[in-house]
């Protein structure tokens, strides 16, 4: 019996859900791959800074601790860079210039995919700028949903009105 290959897409998101497992975050875990031209330029995990303690290390999570109420934003109390920025700030623009993105997110008390997983706007301000034309996002093993990067440009959520988390 012959198993079924697995498809490109699944298999660069395999490989972000298996950098997510690096994530140091108590809550969420975050992996991303850039990929142009079927190889992979770089990637990153949610964390905090270099040399900062992680809150897998503090044993809790600062963001919860002081906006205990909070669900979305409050990114500013998190300890974490988020995986797209890691894996953008380890890459040069050229090589990133039609690239593509790929992200998984996960709850770390089921191994549930995050629901609704897209990158915050600042992540999509960043994406922007780095050059990369799509974001492939898992919805579950077999589902993903793709975001055109041309479409955040042309469809700025700020100057629509709208903030979205």
């Amino acid at each position: 019996m012959e198993d079924k290959r697995i498809d490109k897409i699944n298999y660069y998101l395999d490989i972000a859900e298996t950098v997510a497992s690096r994530a140091t975050c108590l809550r969420k875990k975050y992996g991303t791959v850039i990929v142009k031209d079927d190889e992979i330029i770089s990637t990153g995990y949610c964390g905090a800074p270099r040399g900062r303690k992680n809150c897998c290390d503090l044993g809790y999570c600062t963001k919860k601790q002081l906006l205990p109420n909070q669900r979305h934003g409050g990114y500013d109390a998190c300890r974490s860079v988020h995986s797209e920025q890691n894996a953008i700030i380890s890459a040069s623009r050229q090589e990133m210039i039609g690239s593509t993105l790929y992200l998984v997110g996960y709850r770390t008390e089921n191994h549930d995919y995050e629901e609704g997983a897209a990158p915050c706007l600042m992540c999509r301000k960043l994406i922007i700028n780095a050059g990369i034309d799509k974001v492939i996002v898992r919805v579950n093993k077999e589902e993903f949903k793709t975001f055109l990067v041309q479409e955040w440009i042309e469809n700025d959520e700020l100057l629509n009105g709208q903030l979205q988390y």
